[in-house]
């Protein structure tokens, strides 16, 4: 999958990523709920009984889809955290606005993500909580390069201040979980939270 695969399941693929195609398919379509591991099954050509040999239950299948969305989208950021030509502060606010804008476009183009969303944080909130320490060694990398640089007045341990500046962007990670604004008023107040973190991080200096 790239983010969310929609392309049907190829028989001669990997079983795993086959059943994951057709899960994405089936889920974008009608839902979580809605999806059965007996239909998830048929679509990949293979017996109801057989599906569990790869995955024990739908829940497990819907991990191995967000877990796979989780890589890819922590790949993207890490385009912008690698970009030499950027300073610690463009970094930072080029990588909250990319995850704002990209969790929104795939959100909105596929509002039964929503039903997944909350139901894995009802029914995994341990992989969750797994996906955020992720992010914030991200954001730990970016505080660090600051530090150097001198963008950043900072302590030697960054991950309170990771946590807080994670904590404050909470907002910005999956918006429709939180509001219904859109895209054109979700970008402002973003730059204008964005505003007071710098403000906050160079406050020492």
């Amino acid at each position: 999958m790239t983010s969310i695969s929609t392309d049907k399941a190829d028989p001669k693929q990997d079983p795993r990523e086959a059943i994951l195609k057709a899960a994405a398919d089936r889920i974008l379509h009608y839902g979580y709920n809605k999806t059965t591991m007996s239909e998830i099954a048929a679509d990949c050509g293979m017996s109801a009984g057989n599906i569990y040999r790869f995955y024990p239950s739908k829940i497990d299948i819907a991990e191995a889809m967000t877990r796979e969305f989780g890589k890819n989208s922590r790949a993207a950021y890490e385009e912008i955290i690698r970009d030499a030509a950027r300073s610690a502060t463009r970094k930072m606010r080029d990588f909250f606005v990319a995850r704002l804008e990209r969790t929104f476009k795939i959100f909105s183009e596929n509002p039964k993500l929503m039903e997944l969303a909350e139901i894995m944080a009802r029914e995994r909130p341990e992989y969750l909580a797994e996906e955020a320490a992720q992010e914030r060694k991200q954001i730990e990398r970016i505080l660090d390069e600051g530090r150097e640089s001198g963008d950043f007045a900072l302590p030697a341990d960054l991950n309170i201040t990771a946590d807080l500046v994670q904590c404050a962007m909470m907002k910005f990670r999956i918006p429709q979980l939180w509001t219904t604004e859109q895209l054109d008023a979700l970008r402002p107040e973003l730059e204008g939270l964005l505003g007071l973190v710098f403000t906050g991080l160079s406050a020492r200096r």
